[in-house]
C-alpha cells in the first residue's frame, strides 16, 4: 500500500489512521479551494491500486483534469510499478494534463528504499511535477493539492480546445519540483496579475 487513500483523507478531513482499509474499486471526495481569487470545487478520485481493478480505474483517466501518481518511498517495488501506471494513463489520456509524481511516507526515513533524487529525476525526465509527502505527519499534502489545482487552472487546454483539437501525446513541459520546506512562490499565489 502506497497511501493514496491516506493522502486523500489527510487532505480532505485532516485525519490519519494507521489501520486504513485498502481501497476497493474507486472512492472520491470533494474539497473547495481558492485559486486566483476564484472558488474551485475539486472532485478527487481515489482509485484502487491492485491489478484486479485496473480495468475499472482506466475509465477514470478519461475525464481527469490532473493526475497524481503515488509510490511509497519505503517500497522500491511501488516505485518500479509507476511505469505501468503511466503506460495505462497514456493509453487513456489523449491530451496534455498536469501529472504529479508523489513519493509518500517520507516520514519513514530509516525504511527508505527510494532516494528523493531518483523520484525527482524520474519526474523531470518525463515532464512531471514531483513532491514527497507524509500522510501521517501531513507534510507536503496541502502543497501537493494546491499545486495540482493551480496547474489545472493554468492549463491552456480549455474544454472547448480539448474538443476541437487533439493533444500532442509527445508534448512535454518543463518539470517542476515542489519543496514543502520552502515558502510558496508569491507570483503563483497572487490574483489578477
Amino acid at each position: 500500500m502506497v497511501g493514496k487513500s491516506s493522502i486523500l483523507m489527510r487532505y480532505t478531513d485532516d485525519l490519519f489512521s494507521q489501520s486504513y482499509i485498502m481501497s476497493i474499486g474507486v472512492d472520491f471526495k470533494y474539497k473547495t479551494v481558492e485559486v486566483h481569487g476564484k472558488k474551485l470545487k475539486l472532485q478527487i478520485w481515489d482509485t484502487a491500486g491492485q491489478d484486479r481493478f485496473r480495468t475499472i480505474t482506466a475509465a477514470y483517466y478519461r475525464g481527469a483534469e490532473g493526475i497524481i501518481i503515488v509510490y511509497s518511498v519505503n517500497s522500491r517495488e511501488s516505485f518500479e510499478n509507476i511505469q505501468q501506471w503511466l503506460v495505462d494513463m497514456n493509453k487513456h489520456v489523449n491530451r496534455a494534463i498536469p501529472v504529479i509524481l508523489v513519493g509518500n511516507k517520507a516520514d519513514l526515513i530509516a525504511e527508505r528504499e527510494v532516494p528523493t533524487e531518483l523520484g525527482k529525476r524520474y519526474a523531470h525526465e518525463n515532464g512531471y511535477l514531483f513532491i514527497e509527502t507524509s500522510a501521517k505527519t501531513g507534510s507536503g499534502i496541502t502543497e501537493l493539492f494546491d499545486k495540482l489545482a493551480l496547474e489545472v487552472v493554468n492549463n491552456p487546454r480549455t474544454d472547448e480546445q480539448r474538443q476541437k483539437q487533439p493533444a500532442n501525446p509527445n508534448q512535454t513541459r518543463q518539470s517542476d519540483t515542489i519543496d514543502p520546506s520552502k515558502p510558496k512562490d508569491e507570483k503563483d499565489m497572487k490574483c489578477c496579475g
